[in-house]
């Protein structure tokens, strides 16, 4: 092989073998599912379900901006689009608003993009969404019909999610048994055989700020 290919002043192949979004590639036939000021639409779900929601909302809209803003400090939940769906792909962007420089201690930044989720989120299948970390399946779903919690995370190390402050593109394809999550320019995470064949997508609020924004769902 070539002795280019071991050179550690280029990008890893792995990074470098960039692919359109789904969307990039094909614009067609997508529907806009930014919610309105009202949140019309979009449901709050305790994380666990069994919890209880904060009073007051952590979730609100700049429509000036066409961003959708999680506060991240009312509690552990997510907001659910509430149309339960089978095969699609949801496109979606965020970003986290970084904390202040020297902030003890450090900031886990923490988020995720659900897909093929139970209404009340007792069954959940999430990309996983971090500052500079992230970018692989996980959660907890049916095998055999006992729900088990599994991970898919060997493929992203490092991971392709940018730091905390900048934009990030995820795209989930759910498609017979399998979900497929898109980062960034590539193909990061894979799920297959999966026994939930439908659900709800959202967002998920865990303790830090995050935008989202060119919220966007085709259906399959």
């Amino acid at each position: 092989m070539r002795g280019w290919l071991f050179s550690s002043f280029l990008i890893p192949l792995y990074l470098s073998a960039q692919s359109p979004s789904a969307l990039e590639k094909d614009p067609q036939g997508w529907q806009d599912i930014f919610p309105p000021a009202t949140l019309k639409g979009w449901t709050r779900v305790p994380i666990p379900p069994t919890a209880q929601l904060h009073p007051e909302p952590q979730w609100k809209v700049d429509s000036a901006n066409r961003v959708l803003i999680c506060e991240g400090d009312k509690g552990h939940e997510w907001l659910r689009y509430d149309q339960e769906l089978g095969d699609f792909i949801f496109h979606v962007e965020f970003r986290f608003v970084p904390l202040p420089a020297g902030t003890t201690p450090a900031p886990r930044y923490n988020s995720g993009i659900f897909a093929r989720n139970s209404a009340d989120g007792a069954i959940w299948h999430q990309a996983q969404a971090g500052g500079g970390s992230g970018g692989f399946l996980f959660g907890v779903s049916p095998v055999q019909g006992e729900a088990k919690r599994m991970t898919f995370n060997d493929k992203t190390k490092p991971s392709r999610v940018k730091p905390a402050g900048e934009w990030n593109a995820f795209e989930i394809t759910a498609k017979g048994n399998q979900l497929v999550l898109w980062v960034n320019g590539a193909v990061t995470s894979e799920w297959n055989n999966l026994e939930v064949l439908k659900g709800y997508i959202g967002l998920e609020a865990e303790g830090y700020r995050i935008e989202f924004r060119n919220l966007k769902l085709k259906k399959l």
